[in-house]
């Protein structure tokens, strides 16, 4: 290796950059920070040449096409990376439980949110406390009611970027449907499908340590752990009362301070 290629070293992961810079930008995948923000949309970035490919999006510059399901993109490497949807290749593991990742963005978050405990993001709404500081951004506007997410197609707007794309799949025929090839169901999102398939195959890849019950889905297996413990994640901010699950604290703010929370389905 080139002594100059390991002068920056990441002291999170190891990994090794010729240049201060290119090192600052790499720690923004363990921080979480996104200082570019795209002035159409809000969506925020870990550095400027994504926020410029992303800019593309807008002004509807996608110069590489999909040959099976005809998506466009912008970069080739996306492209790339596509494809991954129709192979099923993961080449991304994670050494700590095995679960694999077509993207390494998806792999260091996957680090950070799951096999970490640290909570250091709290939401001054409500005190639901977060591991990353995107999920704590996006908790938030179930309270604000933010959209910054908006069709290019007609004046939709949307507090998620999922809901984006399920209307622009059901409204607008724009995207890739995921399709189960035991029931034909359709789906916006190939996490979704995965986890429906699981369901056909009675798949339950997600284990309780403390009693070893399996669930299909890892927010099935987090919700089932808070009968093990004693953690409460979940705060009323007028009275300070704490709990361990979303409804209770949702119901009981409802009474102490007549708000009416907004709460998302996942589903």
């Amino acid at each position: 290796m080139n002594v100059h290629s390991s002068k920056y070293k990441c002291t999170e992961c190891g990994k090794c950059f010729g240049t201060k810079r290119r090192l600052t930008e790499h720690r923004r995948i363990h921080s979480g920070e996104k200082p570019f923000e795209c002035t159409v949309c809000c969506k925020r970035f870990t550095d400027s040449a994504n926020l410029v490919t992303h800019s593309r999006i807008h002004s509807g510059m996608k110069p590489h096409r999909c040959q099976l399901c005809d998506k466009m993109f912008s970069r080739s490497e996306h492209l790339k990376t596509h494809m991954r949807v129709h192979t099923g290749d993961k080449p991304y593991k994670c050494s700590l439980c095995n679960k694999s990742f077509t993207r390494s963005g998806s792999l260091q978050k996957h680090k950070r949110c799951v096999h970490n405990n640290r909570r250091p993001y709290d939401c001054r709404y409500c005190g639901k406390l977060f591991k990353c500081r995107f999920d704590l951004k996006s908790h938030v506007r179930t309270h604000t009611r933010a959209k910054p997410y908006s069709c290019r197609h007609c004046s939709e707007r949307f507090t998620f970027h999922r809901q984006l794309k399920t209307h622009l799949l059901k409204s607008h025929n724009e995207g890739t449907w995921f399709t189960c090839h035991i029931c034909q169901k359709k789906f916006t999102q190939s996490g979704d499908l995965r986890r429906h398939i699981r369901r056909h195959e009675d798949v339950k890849p997600y284990v309780c340590n403390e009693c070893l019950k399996c669930f299909f889905e890892a927010a099935e297996l987090k919700r089932h752990k808070l009968k093990h413990s004693d953690v409460k994640h979940f705060i009323c901010g007028k009275c300070g009362k704490f709990f361990k699950y979303k409804e209770k604290v949702v119901t009981h703010v409802n009474r102490c301070s007549g708000v009416v929370p907004i709460i998302f389905s996942n589903k």
